[in-house]
Protein backbone atom coordinates (compact mmCIF):
# COMPACT_ATOMS: atom_id res chain seq x y z
CA UNK A 1 0.00 0.00 0.00
CA UNK A 2 1.36 3.41 -0.92
CA UNK A 3 0.62 6.35 1.34
CA UNK A 4 0.49 9.90 0.09
CA UNK A 5 0.02 13.18 1.93
CA UNK A 6 -0.65 16.38 0.06
CA UNK A 7 -2.52 19.56 0.91
CA UNK A 8 -3.59 17.91 4.15
CA UNK A 9 -5.23 14.98 2.38
CA UNK A 10 -4.76 11.57 3.92
CA UNK A 11 -4.93 9.15 1.03
CA UNK A 12 -4.10 5.50 0.56
CA UNK A 13 -4.68 3.96 -2.83
CA UNK A 14 -4.87 0.18 -2.84
CA UNK A 15 -4.24 -1.55 -6.14
CA UNK A 16 -2.45 -4.55 -4.69
CA UNK A 17 -4.78 -7.20 -6.04
CA UNK A 18 -4.72 -6.45 -9.75
CA UNK A 19 -5.24 -10.19 -10.27
CA UNK A 20 -8.84 -9.80 -9.11
CA UNK A 21 -9.56 -7.94 -12.36
CA UNK A 22 -8.57 -10.91 -14.49
CA UNK A 23 -10.30 -13.69 -12.58
CA UNK A 24 -7.41 -14.73 -10.34
CA UNK A 25 -6.99 -14.42 -6.59
CA UNK A 26 -4.13 -13.64 -4.24
CA UNK A 27 -2.75 -16.18 -1.83
CA UNK A 28 -3.30 -13.63 0.92
CA UNK A 29 -3.94 -9.93 1.34
CA UNK A 30 -0.77 -8.02 2.03
CA UNK A 31 -0.04 -4.58 3.45
CA UNK A 32 -0.48 -2.66 6.65
CA UNK A 33 -3.30 -3.73 8.94
CA UNK A 34 -3.60 -0.21 10.27
CA UNK A 35 -6.62 1.79 9.09
CA UNK A 36 -6.47 5.13 7.31
CA UNK A 37 -7.19 7.83 9.89
CA UNK A 38 -8.69 11.29 9.53
CA UNK A 39 -9.85 13.68 12.21
CA UNK A 40 -12.54 15.56 10.35
CA UNK A 41 -14.18 13.66 7.47
CA UNK A 42 -13.70 10.62 5.24
CA UNK A 43 -14.80 9.22 1.87
CA UNK A 44 -14.21 5.64 0.75
CA UNK A 45 -15.00 4.43 -2.76
CA UNK A 46 -13.52 2.08 -5.35
CA UNK A 47 -11.76 4.84 -7.25
CA UNK A 48 -9.19 7.40 -6.10
CA UNK A 49 -10.40 10.21 -8.38
CA UNK A 50 -13.99 9.77 -7.25
CA UNK A 51 -13.01 9.69 -3.56
CA UNK A 52 -11.04 12.91 -4.07
CA UNK A 53 -14.10 14.54 -5.64
CA UNK A 54 -16.10 13.70 -2.52
CA UNK A 55 -13.29 14.88 -0.26
CA UNK A 56 -13.19 18.27 -1.98
CA UNK A 57 -16.93 18.66 -1.53
CA UNK A 58 -16.48 18.10 2.20
CA UNK A 59 -13.62 20.62 2.26
CA UNK A 60 -15.88 23.14 0.53
CA UNK A 61 -18.42 22.87 3.33
CA UNK A 62 -20.61 20.12 1.96
CA UNK A 63 -22.08 17.41 4.14
CA UNK A 64 -22.06 13.62 3.84
CA UNK A 65 -24.97 13.53 1.39
CA UNK A 66 -23.34 16.17 -0.82
CA UNK A 67 -20.10 14.18 -0.87
CA UNK A 68 -21.87 10.89 -1.61
CA UNK A 69 -23.78 12.42 -4.53
CA UNK A 70 -20.65 13.98 -6.03
CA UNK A 71 -18.64 10.78 -5.56
CA UNK A 72 -21.38 8.70 -7.18
CA UNK A 73 -21.51 10.92 -10.26
CA UNK A 74 -17.72 10.84 -10.51
CA UNK A 75 -17.75 7.03 -10.36
CA UNK A 76 -20.10 7.06 -13.36
CA UNK A 77 -17.14 8.52 -15.27
CA UNK A 78 -14.09 6.86 -13.71
CA UNK A 79 -15.46 3.42 -12.75
CA UNK A 80 -17.75 2.45 -15.65
CA UNK A 81 -17.99 -1.25 -14.73
CA UNK A 82 -20.38 -0.31 -11.90
CA UNK A 83 -20.52 3.45 -11.36
CA UNK A 84 -23.47 4.70 -13.32
CA UNK A 85 -26.30 7.00 -14.23
CA UNK A 86 -28.02 4.20 -16.15
CA UNK A 87 -28.58 1.88 -13.19
CA UNK A 88 -29.96 2.18 -9.68
CA UNK A 89 -29.35 1.51 -6.02
CA UNK A 90 -29.93 2.40 -2.39
CA UNK A 91 -28.73 5.07 0.04
CA UNK A 92 -28.97 4.92 3.83
CA UNK A 93 -28.46 8.21 5.69
CA UNK A 94 -27.94 8.55 9.43
CA UNK A 95 -27.81 12.17 10.54
CA UNK A 96 -25.88 13.07 13.66
CA UNK A 97 -29.21 14.26 15.08
CA UNK A 98 -32.59 12.95 14.03
CA UNK A 99 -33.94 9.80 12.48
CA UNK A 100 -32.18 7.79 9.77
CA UNK A 101 -33.75 7.51 6.35
CA UNK A 102 -33.37 5.21 3.35
CA UNK A 103 -33.66 6.09 -0.33
CA UNK A 104 -34.76 3.44 -2.82
CA UNK A 105 -33.79 4.18 -6.40
CA UNK A 106 -33.85 0.61 -7.64
CA UNK A 107 -34.75 0.25 -11.30
CA UNK A 108 -38.34 -0.57 -12.23
CA UNK A 109 -39.86 -2.80 -14.89
CA UNK A 110 -41.26 -0.92 -17.90
CA UNK A 111 -45.01 -0.84 -18.43
CA UNK A 112 -44.67 -3.53 -21.12
CA UNK A 113 -43.15 -6.08 -18.72
CA UNK A 114 -44.85 -9.37 -17.84
CA UNK A 115 -44.03 -12.54 -15.84
CA UNK A 116 -43.45 -14.51 -19.06
CA UNK A 117 -41.43 -11.89 -20.94
CA UNK A 118 -38.22 -13.96 -20.72
CA UNK A 119 -39.77 -17.01 -22.38
CA UNK A 120 -39.87 -17.91 -26.04
CA UNK A 121 -42.85 -20.18 -26.35
CA UNK A 122 -42.48 -22.60 -23.45
CA UNK A 123 -38.71 -22.22 -23.17
CA UNK A 124 -36.70 -19.82 -21.00
CA UNK A 125 -34.37 -17.57 -23.02
CA UNK A 126 -31.37 -16.72 -20.82
CA UNK A 127 -29.96 -14.31 -23.39
CA UNK A 128 -33.08 -12.17 -23.34
CA UNK A 129 -33.15 -12.29 -19.53
CA UNK A 130 -29.66 -10.83 -19.11
CA UNK A 131 -28.18 -9.66 -22.42
CA UNK A 132 -30.67 -7.76 -24.52
CA UNK A 133 -32.63 -4.55 -24.62
CA UNK A 134 -35.45 -6.39 -22.81
CA UNK A 135 -33.08 -6.80 -19.84
CA UNK A 136 -32.95 -3.04 -19.22
CA UNK A 137 -34.92 -1.65 -16.28
CA UNK A 138 -35.93 2.01 -15.96
CA UNK A 139 -32.85 3.68 -14.40
CA UNK A 140 -33.11 5.22 -10.94
CA UNK A 141 -29.69 6.65 -10.05
CA UNK A 142 -30.25 10.26 -11.09
CA UNK A 143 -33.66 10.47 -9.41
CA UNK A 144 -32.41 8.83 -6.22
CA UNK A 145 -29.33 10.98 -5.80
CA UNK A 146 -31.39 14.08 -6.48
CA UNK A 147 -34.04 13.11 -3.92
CA UNK A 148 -31.43 12.52 -1.21
CA UNK A 149 -29.79 15.85 -2.06
CA UNK A 150 -33.15 17.69 -2.10
CA UNK A 151 -33.93 16.56 1.44
CA UNK A 152 -30.45 16.73 3.00
CA UNK A 153 -27.92 18.42 0.73
CA UNK A 154 -26.32 21.75 1.55
CA UNK A 155 -24.28 22.72 -1.53
CA UNK A 156 -25.88 23.59 -4.90
CA UNK A 157 -26.76 20.65 -7.15
CA UNK A 158 -24.67 22.09 -9.95
CA UNK A 159 -21.58 22.05 -7.70
CA UNK A 160 -22.01 18.30 -7.09
CA UNK A 161 -22.41 17.22 -10.73
CA UNK A 162 -19.81 19.56 -12.23
CA UNK A 163 -16.68 17.57 -11.21
CA UNK A 164 -17.97 14.46 -12.98
CA UNK A 165 -18.81 16.52 -16.07
CA UNK A 166 -15.28 17.94 -16.08
CA UNK A 167 -13.71 14.49 -15.70
CA UNK A 168 -15.76 13.23 -18.64
CA UNK A 169 -14.96 16.19 -20.88
CA UNK A 170 -11.29 16.73 -20.01
CA UNK A 171 -10.52 13.08 -19.42
CA UNK A 172 -8.25 11.31 -16.98
CA UNK A 173 -5.24 9.04 -17.21
CA UNK A 174 -6.03 5.33 -17.55
CA UNK A 175 -4.38 3.18 -14.90
CA UNK A 176 -3.77 -0.55 -14.99
CA UNK A 177 -7.01 -1.83 -13.38
CA UNK A 178 -9.22 0.20 -15.73
CA UNK A 179 -7.13 -0.77 -18.76
CA UNK A 180 -7.49 -4.45 -17.87
CA UNK A 181 -11.21 -4.10 -17.24
CA UNK A 182 -11.94 -2.29 -20.50
CA UNK A 183 -9.87 -4.76 -22.50
CA UNK A 184 -11.70 -7.70 -20.94
CA UNK A 185 -15.18 -6.35 -21.66
CA UNK A 186 -14.54 -5.07 -25.19
CA UNK A 187 -15.26 -8.41 -26.95
CA UNK A 188 -18.66 -8.53 -25.27
CA UNK A 189 -19.51 -5.06 -26.58
CA UNK A 190 -19.05 -5.89 -30.24
CA UNK A 191 -22.80 -6.05 -30.91
CA UNK A 192 -23.16 -2.43 -29.78
CA UNK A 193 -21.21 0.09 -31.91
CA UNK A 194 -21.87 2.96 -29.49
CA UNK A 195 -20.25 0.94 -26.69
CA UNK A 196 -17.20 0.12 -28.77
CA UNK A 197 -16.86 3.80 -29.65
CA UNK A 198 -17.31 4.87 -26.03
CA UNK A 199 -14.95 2.42 -24.35
CA UNK A 200 -12.14 1.87 -26.89
CA UNK A 201 -9.88 3.81 -29.23
CA UNK A 202 -11.30 2.99 -32.66
CA UNK A 203 -11.87 -0.59 -31.57
CA UNK A 204 -8.53 -1.02 -29.79
CA UNK A 205 -8.28 -1.27 -26.00
CA UNK A 206 -7.11 1.72 -23.98
CA UNK A 207 -3.56 1.34 -22.66
CA UNK A 208 -2.09 2.42 -19.34
CA UNK A 209 -1.20 6.10 -19.60
CA UNK A 210 -3.80 6.95 -22.24
CA UNK A 211 -6.24 9.78 -21.59
CA UNK A 212 -9.85 8.57 -21.47
CA UNK A 213 -12.28 11.27 -22.60
CA UNK A 214 -16.07 10.84 -22.81
CA UNK A 215 -17.59 13.90 -24.55
CA UNK A 216 -21.06 12.39 -25.02
CA UNK A 217 -21.26 11.56 -21.32
CA UNK A 218 -20.10 15.09 -20.50
CA UNK A 219 -23.05 16.49 -22.46
CA UNK A 220 -25.48 14.19 -20.64
CA UNK A 221 -24.03 15.21 -17.27
CA UNK A 222 -24.33 18.86 -18.34
CA UNK A 223 -28.06 18.40 -18.88
CA UNK A 224 -28.37 16.72 -15.47
CA UNK A 225 -26.35 19.51 -13.85
CA UNK A 226 -28.55 22.22 -15.34
CA UNK A 227 -31.98 20.56 -15.15
CA UNK A 228 -31.73 17.90 -12.44
CA UNK A 229 -33.73 14.71 -13.09
CA UNK A 230 -35.55 16.41 -15.98
CA UNK A 231 -32.20 16.48 -17.77
CA UNK A 232 -32.25 12.69 -17.77
CA UNK A 233 -35.88 11.52 -17.72
CA UNK A 234 -37.09 14.13 -20.21
CA UNK A 235 -35.76 15.95 -23.23
CA UNK A 236 -32.76 14.91 -25.29
CA UNK A 237 -31.46 12.17 -23.00
CA UNK A 238 -34.87 10.51 -22.72
CA UNK A 239 -35.28 10.80 -26.50
CA UNK A 240 -32.01 8.94 -27.04
CA UNK A 241 -32.89 6.18 -24.56
CA UNK A 242 -36.35 5.67 -26.06
CA UNK A 243 -34.97 5.64 -29.60
CA UNK A 244 -32.38 3.00 -28.71
CA UNK A 245 -35.10 0.84 -27.14
CA UNK A 246 -37.51 1.18 -30.04
CA UNK A 247 -34.86 0.36 -32.63
CA UNK A 248 -33.72 -2.83 -30.88
CA UNK A 249 -36.77 -4.59 -29.49
CA UNK A 250 -36.73 -2.94 -26.07
CA UNK A 251 -39.91 -2.05 -24.23
CA UNK A 252 -38.86 1.03 -22.24
CA UNK A 253 -40.62 4.18 -23.45
CA UNK A 254 -40.73 7.92 -22.82
CA UNK A 255 -43.69 7.28 -20.54
CA UNK A 256 -41.68 4.79 -18.44
CA UNK A 257 -38.90 7.31 -17.97
CA UNK A 258 -41.27 10.14 -17.10
CA UNK A 259 -43.10 7.97 -14.58
CA UNK A 260 -40.00 6.89 -12.62
CA UNK A 261 -39.87 7.98 -8.97
CA UNK A 262 -37.24 7.37 -6.31
CA UNK A 263 -38.76 6.46 -2.94
CA UNK A 264 -38.08 7.56 0.60
CA UNK A 265 -38.35 4.54 2.90
CA UNK A 266 -38.00 3.79 6.59
CA UNK A 267 -34.75 1.91 7.19
CA UNK A 268 -34.73 -1.70 8.36
CA UNK A 269 -33.46 -1.69 11.96
CA UNK A 270 -32.44 -4.27 14.53
CA UNK A 271 -30.04 -4.75 17.42
CA UNK A 272 -27.02 -6.96 17.98
CA UNK A 273 -25.27 -7.20 21.34
CA UNK A 274 -26.35 -3.65 22.21
CA UNK A 275 -25.48 -2.18 18.79
CA UNK A 276 -28.12 -0.68 16.51
CA UNK A 277 -28.14 -2.01 12.93
CA UNK A 278 -29.54 0.39 10.33
CA UNK A 279 -29.89 -1.01 6.82
CA UNK A 280 -31.99 -1.05 3.68
CA UNK A 281 -35.57 -2.39 3.74
CA UNK A 282 -37.21 -4.31 0.87
CA UNK A 283 -36.95 -4.14 -2.12
CA UNK A 284 -33.45 -4.85 -0.84
CA UNK A 285 -33.26 -8.21 0.89
CA UNK A 286 -30.01 -7.16 2.55
CA UNK A 287 -31.26 -5.46 5.68
CA UNK A 288 -33.74 -8.22 6.50
CA UNK A 289 -31.20 -10.99 5.94
CA UNK A 290 -28.36 -9.33 7.87
CA UNK A 291 -30.58 -8.64 10.87
CA UNK A 292 -32.04 -12.16 10.76
CA UNK A 293 -28.55 -13.69 10.74
CA UNK A 294 -27.28 -11.42 13.51
CA UNK A 295 -30.31 -12.34 15.64
CA UNK A 296 -29.51 -16.03 15.19
CA UNK A 297 -25.81 -15.58 15.97
CA UNK A 298 -26.54 -13.42 19.02
CA UNK A 299 -27.41 -16.63 20.85
CA UNK A 300 -23.83 -17.91 20.61
CA UNK A 301 -20.56 -16.66 22.12
CA UNK A 302 -18.66 -16.20 18.88
CA UNK A 303 -15.87 -14.33 20.62
CA UNK A 304 -15.16 -17.39 22.75
CA UNK A 305 -15.18 -19.84 19.84
CA UNK A 306 -12.99 -17.46 17.85
CA UNK A 307 -12.75 -16.02 14.37
CA UNK A 308 -12.08 -18.64 11.71
CA UNK A 309 -12.58 -21.65 13.96
CA UNK A 310 -14.61 -24.62 12.74
CA UNK A 311 -17.19 -24.03 15.48
CA UNK A 312 -17.70 -20.38 14.59
CA UNK A 313 -17.68 -21.01 10.85
CA UNK A 314 -20.27 -23.77 11.24
CA UNK A 315 -22.64 -21.42 13.07
CA UNK A 316 -22.19 -18.63 10.53
CA UNK A 317 -22.91 -21.01 7.65
CA UNK A 318 -26.06 -22.29 9.33
CA UNK A 319 -27.31 -18.74 9.92
CA UNK A 320 -26.63 -17.87 6.28
CA UNK A 321 -28.41 -20.98 5.06
CA UNK A 322 -31.62 -20.12 6.90
CA UNK A 323 -31.70 -16.42 6.05
CA UNK A 324 -31.16 -17.05 2.35
CA UNK A 325 -33.94 -19.66 2.30
CA UNK A 326 -36.30 -17.07 3.82
CA UNK A 327 -35.08 -14.48 1.35
CA UNK A 328 -35.95 -16.69 -1.61
CA UNK A 329 -39.31 -17.72 -0.25
CA UNK A 330 -40.71 -14.45 1.01
CA UNK A 331 -39.12 -11.24 -0.26
CA UNK A 332 -39.95 -9.01 -3.21
CA UNK A 333 -41.20 -5.51 -3.98
CA UNK A 334 -43.28 -4.41 -0.94
CA UNK A 335 -45.59 -2.40 -3.19
CA UNK A 336 -46.59 -5.66 -4.94
CA UNK A 337 -46.35 -8.05 -1.97
CA UNK A 338 -48.41 -6.66 0.88
CA UNK A 339 -48.06 -9.73 3.11
CA UNK A 340 -44.32 -10.22 3.25
CA UNK A 341 -43.46 -11.53 6.76
CA UNK A 342 -40.68 -9.00 7.35
CA UNK A 343 -41.51 -8.34 11.01
CA UNK A 344 -41.37 -12.07 11.72
CA UNK A 345 -38.09 -12.59 9.87
CA UNK A 346 -36.25 -9.94 11.93
CA UNK A 347 -37.80 -10.84 15.29
CA UNK A 348 -35.75 -12.24 18.19
CA UNK A 349 -38.39 -14.94 18.77
CA UNK A 350 -38.04 -16.20 15.22
CA UNK A 351 -34.27 -16.27 15.60
CA UNK A 352 -34.70 -18.47 18.68
CA UNK A 353 -36.83 -20.85 16.62
CA UNK A 354 -34.13 -21.00 13.96
CA UNK A 355 -31.39 -21.63 16.54
CA UNK A 356 -33.37 -24.61 17.80
CA UNK A 357 -33.00 -26.19 14.35
CA UNK A 358 -29.19 -25.86 14.32
CA UNK A 359 -27.18 -28.94 15.31
CA UNK A 360 -23.83 -27.79 16.73
CA UNK A 361 -22.11 -30.89 15.37
CA UNK A 362 -23.78 -31.41 12.02
CA UNK A 363 -24.56 -29.33 8.95
CA UNK A 364 -28.16 -28.96 7.89
CA UNK A 365 -29.21 -30.06 4.42
CA UNK A 366 -30.66 -27.59 1.93
CA UNK A 367 -33.46 -29.31 0.06
CA UNK A 368 -33.27 -28.92 -3.72
CA UNK A 369 -37.06 -28.85 -3.71
CA UNK A 370 -37.07 -25.62 -1.73
CA UNK A 371 -36.03 -22.17 -2.86
CA UNK A 372 -33.29 -20.49 -4.83
CA UNK A 373 -33.13 -17.47 -7.16
CA UNK A 374 -31.66 -16.15 -10.39
CA UNK A 375 -28.06 -15.04 -10.47
CA UNK A 376 -27.24 -11.47 -9.57
CA UNK A 377 -24.33 -9.66 -11.15
CA UNK A 378 -21.43 -8.89 -8.84
CA UNK A 379 -20.25 -5.62 -10.39
CA UNK A 380 -21.86 -3.23 -7.94
CA UNK A 381 -19.98 -0.44 -6.15
CA UNK A 382 -20.21 1.09 -2.70
CA UNK A 383 -19.49 4.52 -1.19
CA UNK A 384 -19.08 5.28 2.53
CA UNK A 385 -18.97 8.88 3.79
CA UNK A 386 -18.78 10.49 7.23
CA UNK A 387 -18.58 14.28 7.58
CA UNK A 388 -17.33 16.54 10.34
CA UNK A 389 -20.67 16.55 12.16
CA UNK A 390 -20.67 12.71 12.03
CA UNK A 391 -23.53 12.53 9.57
CA UNK A 392 -23.07 9.23 7.71
CA UNK A 393 -24.03 7.88 4.29
CA UNK A 394 -23.88 4.29 3.08
CA UNK A 395 -24.57 4.12 -0.67
CA UNK A 396 -24.61 1.06 -2.93
CA UNK A 397 -25.56 1.26 -6.60
CA UNK A 398 -25.12 -0.91 -9.67
CA UNK A 399 -25.61 -1.71 -13.33
CA UNK A 400 -26.15 -5.37 -12.33
CA UNK A 401 -23.39 -7.22 -14.20
CA UNK A 402 -20.07 -5.59 -15.06
CA UNK A 403 -20.83 -2.81 -17.56
CA UNK A 404 -24.52 -3.75 -17.22
CA UNK A 405 -26.20 -4.72 -20.48
CA UNK A 406 -23.05 -3.59 -22.38
CA UNK A 407 -25.42 -1.22 -24.24
CA UNK A 408 -24.34 2.42 -24.46
CA UNK A 409 -27.02 4.93 -25.38
CA UNK A 410 -25.81 6.42 -28.71
CA UNK A 411 -24.87 10.06 -28.32
CA UNK A 412 -25.44 10.00 -24.55
CA UNK A 413 -22.30 8.17 -23.46
CA UNK A 414 -23.61 6.02 -20.62
CA UNK A 415 -24.31 2.32 -20.17
CA UNK A 416 -27.72 0.86 -19.48
CA UNK A 417 -28.32 -1.70 -16.74
CA UNK A 418 -29.48 -5.30 -17.19
CA UNK A 419 -31.39 -5.40 -13.90
CA UNK A 420 -34.46 -7.12 -15.36
CA UNK A 421 -32.32 -10.25 -14.99
CA UNK A 422 -32.95 -10.06 -11.24
CA UNK A 423 -36.60 -10.96 -11.75
CA UNK A 424 -37.49 -14.65 -11.55
CA UNK A 425 -37.46 -15.87 -15.16
CA UNK A 426 -40.17 -18.57 -15.38
CA UNK A 427 -43.37 -18.47 -13.31
CA UNK A 428 -43.84 -21.53 -11.13
CA UNK A 429 -40.60 -23.29 -12.11
CA UNK A 430 -37.90 -23.90 -9.48
CA UNK A 431 -35.07 -26.26 -10.43
CA UNK A 432 -32.05 -28.00 -8.90
CA UNK A 433 -29.73 -25.69 -10.80
CA UNK A 434 -31.03 -22.73 -8.85
CA UNK A 435 -33.77 -21.23 -11.01
CA UNK A 436 -36.76 -19.98 -9.04
CA UNK A 437 -40.27 -19.12 -10.13
CA UNK A 438 -41.98 -18.01 -6.92
CA UNK A 439 -44.44 -15.13 -7.17
CA UNK A 440 -42.92 -12.32 -5.05
CA UNK A 441 -40.19 -11.54 -7.58
CA UNK A 442 -41.86 -12.08 -10.97
CA UNK A 443 -41.71 -9.21 -13.48
CA UNK A 444 -44.72 -6.85 -13.53
CA UNK A 445 -45.15 -3.29 -14.85
CA UNK A 446 -43.60 -0.76 -12.47
CA UNK A 447 -42.23 -3.43 -10.13
CA UNK A 448 -38.77 -3.26 -8.56
CA UNK A 449 -36.61 -6.38 -8.74
CA UNK A 450 -35.30 -8.00 -5.57
CA UNK A 451 -31.76 -6.96 -4.64
CA UNK A 452 -28.97 -8.08 -2.31
CA UNK A 453 -27.41 -4.62 -1.96
CA UNK A 454 -26.90 -3.96 1.75
CA UNK A 455 -25.76 -0.42 2.60
CA UNK A 456 -25.55 -0.50 6.40
CA UNK A 457 -24.74 1.81 9.32
CA UNK A 458 -24.04 0.65 12.88
CA UNK A 459 -24.46 2.85 15.96
CA UNK A 460 -24.54 2.46 19.72
CA UNK A 461 -26.04 4.62 22.44
CA UNK A 462 -26.88 7.31 19.89
CA UNK A 463 -23.33 7.49 18.53
CA UNK A 464 -22.06 6.45 15.10
CA UNK A 465 -19.96 3.28 15.09
CA UNK A 466 -19.57 2.03 11.53
CA UNK A 467 -20.53 2.57 7.88
CA UNK A 468 -20.17 -0.45 5.61
CA UNK A 469 -21.26 -2.02 2.33
CA UNK A 470 -19.92 -3.97 -0.62
CA UNK A 471 -20.50 -5.10 -4.20
CA UNK A 472 -20.78 -8.80 -4.96
CA UNK A 473 -24.30 -9.76 -6.06
CA UNK A 474 -25.77 -12.43 -3.81
CA UNK A 475 -22.60 -12.44 -1.68
CA UNK A 476 -23.08 -8.82 -0.57
CA UNK A 477 -25.27 -9.71 2.39
CA UNK A 478 -22.77 -12.20 3.80
CA UNK A 479 -19.82 -9.90 3.17
CA UNK A 480 -21.49 -7.13 5.17
CA UNK A 481 -22.46 -9.61 7.89
CA UNK A 482 -18.89 -10.83 8.34
CA UNK A 483 -17.47 -7.30 8.42
CA UNK A 484 -19.86 -6.42 11.26
CA UNK A 485 -19.01 -9.63 13.14
CA UNK A 486 -15.31 -8.95 12.76
CA UNK A 487 -15.64 -5.56 14.46
CA UNK A 488 -18.21 -6.38 17.16
CA UNK A 489 -17.43 -9.99 18.07
CA UNK A 490 -13.77 -10.33 17.23
CA UNK A 491 -12.50 -6.85 18.15
CA UNK A 492 -10.78 -6.15 14.84
CA UNK A 493 -9.97 -2.67 13.67
CA UNK A 494 -11.69 -1.73 10.43
CA UNK A 495 -8.76 -2.65 8.16
CA UNK A 496 -8.40 -6.04 9.83
CA UNK A 497 -12.15 -6.55 9.54
CA UNK A 498 -12.05 -5.84 5.81
CA UNK A 499 -8.93 -7.93 5.21
CA UNK A 500 -10.33 -10.95 7.07
CA UNK A 501 -11.33 -13.95 4.91
CA UNK A 502 -14.94 -14.27 3.77
CA UNK A 503 -17.30 -17.09 3.01
CA UNK A 504 -20.74 -17.46 1.47
CA UNK A 505 -23.65 -19.89 1.69
CA UNK A 506 -26.91 -19.03 -0.07
CA UNK A 507 -29.13 -22.04 0.71
CA UNK A 508 -28.96 -23.49 -2.81
CA UNK A 509 -26.72 -24.85 -4.15
CA UNK A 510 -25.86 -26.52 -0.84
CA UNK A 511 -22.23 -25.48 -0.65
CA UNK A 512 -20.06 -22.96 1.17
CA UNK A 513 -17.69 -20.88 -0.90
CA UNK A 514 -14.59 -19.60 0.90
CA UNK A 515 -11.68 -17.44 -0.15
CA UNK A 516 -8.71 -19.64 -0.87
CA UNK A 517 -6.48 -18.23 1.86
CA UNK A 518 -9.35 -18.13 4.33
CA UNK A 519 -9.51 -21.46 6.14
CA UNK A 520 -6.75 -23.77 7.33
CA UNK A 521 -6.65 -27.45 6.25
CA UNK A 522 -7.49 -28.44 9.82
CA UNK A 523 -10.58 -26.22 9.87
CA UNK A 524 -11.69 -27.47 6.46
CA UNK A 525 -11.36 -31.07 7.67
CA UNK A 526 -13.46 -30.36 10.76
CA UNK A 527 -16.14 -28.66 8.65
CA UNK A 528 -16.17 -31.62 6.25
CA UNK A 529 -16.70 -33.93 9.23
CA UNK A 530 -19.77 -31.87 10.12
CA UNK A 531 -21.11 -32.43 6.61
CA UNK A 532 -20.28 -29.09 4.96
CA UNK A 533 -19.35 -29.04 1.28
CA UNK A 534 -16.61 -26.44 0.98
CA UNK A 535 -15.73 -24.83 -2.37
CA UNK A 536 -12.64 -22.70 -2.82
CA UNK A 537 -13.04 -19.38 -4.67
CA UNK A 538 -10.84 -16.39 -5.42
CA UNK A 539 -12.14 -13.25 -3.76
CA UNK A 540 -15.52 -12.12 -2.44
CA UNK A 541 -16.75 -8.54 -2.38
CA UNK A 542 -14.97 -5.20 -2.04
CA UNK A 543 -15.95 -3.47 1.19
CA UNK A 544 -15.87 0.30 1.66
CA UNK A 545 -16.03 0.91 5.42
CA UNK A 546 -15.47 3.62 8.00
CA UNK A 547 -15.40 3.18 11.80
CA UNK A 548 -15.75 6.12 14.19
CA UNK A 549 -13.26 5.81 17.04
CA UNK A 550 -15.14 7.82 19.65
CA UNK A 551 -12.40 7.59 22.28
CA UNK A 552 -9.97 9.47 20.04
CA UNK A 553 -12.65 11.32 18.04
CA UNK A 554 -11.13 10.07 14.79
CA UNK A 555 -12.46 8.32 11.70
CA UNK A 556 -10.77 5.09 10.66
CA UNK A 557 -11.26 3.76 7.15
CA UNK A 558 -10.37 0.55 5.37
CA UNK A 559 -9.44 -0.15 1.79
CA UNK A 560 -10.34 -3.53 0.40
CA UNK A 561 -7.24 -4.84 -1.32
CA UNK A 562 -9.26 -7.41 -3.24
CA UNK A 563 -9.93 -4.66 -5.80
CA UNK A 564 -9.03 -1.02 -6.30
CA UNK A 565 -10.06 1.06 -3.32
CA UNK A 566 -9.39 4.56 -2.06
CA UNK A 567 -9.99 6.19 1.34
CA UNK A 568 -9.54 9.97 1.37
CA UNK A 569 -9.96 12.12 4.46
CA UNK A 570 -8.67 15.22 6.18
Amino acid sequence: MAFQAERGIICAVSVVVAAAWVGLAPTALVGSTQPIRARHAMVVSQDDLASRVGDQVLRDGGNAVDAAVATAFALAVTYPTAGNIGGGGFLVYRPAAGDPVAYDFRETAPAGASPTMFMRGREYDARVHHNSHLAVGVPGTVAGLHLAWTEHGSLPWQRLVEPAETLARSGFVVRDPLARSLAAVLPRMQDYPASVAQFSKNGQPYQVGDTFRQPDLALTLSRIRLDGPAGFYEGQTADRIAAEMAANGGIMTHADLAAYRALRRTPMTGTYRGYDIISMPPISSGGVAVIEMLNVLEGYDLGASGSGSAATTHLIIEAMRRAYADRAKSLGDPDFNARMPVAQLISKDYAAELRATINLDRASVSSPDSFSWPAEGDETTHVAVVDGARNAVSLTYTLEQGYGSKITVPGAGFLLNNEMGDFNPVPGLTTRSGRIGTDPNLAEPGKRMLSSMTPTIVSRDGRLVMVTGSPGGRTIINTVLMTILNVIDFGMNVQEAVDAPRLHHQWLPDETRYERWGLSPDTLALLAQRGHRMVEIGVQGAVSAIVYNAEEDVLEAAEDRRRTSAAVGF
